[in-house]
């Protein structure tokens, strides 16, 4: 999970602290997803997922297909 999320912000050209921005999730729980030392509740997937455009199953690595579930 935690490379399907940062690949993704990257694609954006955006940092964490822009996505906390946009988003309203903060920036140390973002890197902790990123680093895939935790992981995210349901809504913060559901969040993130629509932030980016993608399923939640893309982000949690059950798909190779971003749009799969969407």
């Amino acid at each position: 999970m935690q490379t399907n999320l940062k690949i993704l912000r990257m694609q954006k050209n955006k940092t964490q602290l822009m996505v906390q921005m946009d988003t309203g999730i903060e920036q140390a729980l973002l890197s902790k997803y990123e680093r895939g030392l935790r992981i995210p509740p349901t809504e913060t997937l559901m969040v993130l997922a629509d932030y980016y455009g993608v399923s939640m199953d893309y982000i949690m690595c059950r798909t190779k297909n971003p749009k799969l579930n969407q």
